[in-house]
């Protein structure tokens, strides 16, 4: 039976910034990747949450005939960020340097539907992102967690023009922005977010001061992983 992929396409925000729609389905936890095509090779902003959602990427990508993704950034380490990195091919994978050892600890987990549900026994805050993973890796021998390939720490410009600046935050202490000059848009992941869900406390709010610090930065797009883009000029 083929793969059954409802896939949405991408959608142009501006210049060279292309976007494949984060889900609707909140419960599904399926982060927007972007993509910043350039005939040098073009740059992915995010890996989508399983191979499944790459492929479905990948697809749209050569649907819209844009260059072949030569660079996967990973804005920050979360699985939603990471876990379709296995099905890109010939792409070089940057993150910020403190991501490595944080996939690596992951990467060293025994990820398994037994194991969701196991975790999700023993600490049950962890049951909408554990039921959101199980969906998203129906097989999990063909997970694979790939760590980055090059690393920074304060600021990385790409051949392509693309700038990527780490932020850390309260969301995941890996994070990073990426900016496309020539298009005016920032792509924030989840930077500005609380922390996930099995880990926050009714003190925890959106970082509003560090979204208020990137928006006067005024560029003409804001795109964050789990939002439509937003028209801020």
């Amino acid at each position: 039976m083929g793969e059954n992929t409802g896939d949405r396409g991408l959608e142009h925000v501006a210049g060279r910034v292309w976007l494949y729609p984060h889900d609707p389905d909140p419960d599904a936890i399926g982060a927007s990747v972007a993509v910043i095509a350039d005939e040098r090779g073009s740059v992915l902003i995010d890996a989508g949450n399983s191979p499944a959602h790459a492929r479905e990427v990948r697809r749209a990508i050569a649907a819209a005939g844009l260059p072949a993704p030569r660079w996967l950034v990973y804005t920050h380490h979360h699985w939603d960020h990471t876990w379709g990195a296995c099905a890109w091919a010939d792409v070089e994978v940057i993150a910020h340097a403190s991501a490595t050892a944080l996939l690596a600890a992951e990467a060293d987990r025994p990820w398994s539907h037994q194991y969701l549900r196991d975790q999700v026994t023993e600490n049950p805050k962890l049951g909408p992102s554990f039921r959101a993973r199980a969906l998203a890796v129906p097989d999990f021998g063909e997970l694979r967690i790939v760590l980055p390939h090059r690393t920074f720490t304060d600021t990385l410009t790409l051949p392509t023009g693309v700038v990527l600046r780490f932020v850390g935050g309260n969301h995941a202490p890996d994070s990073l922005v990426a900016v496309d000059p020539d298009s005016d848009v920032m792509l924030v992941g989840d930077c500005y977010f609380p922390p996930p869900f099995h880990l926050r406390t009714d003190a925890d709010t959106p970082d509003l001061p560090m979204a208020r610090r990137l928006l006067a930065e005024r560029h003409a797009y804001f795109i964050d992983s789990h939002s439509a883009p937003r028209r801020t000029t």
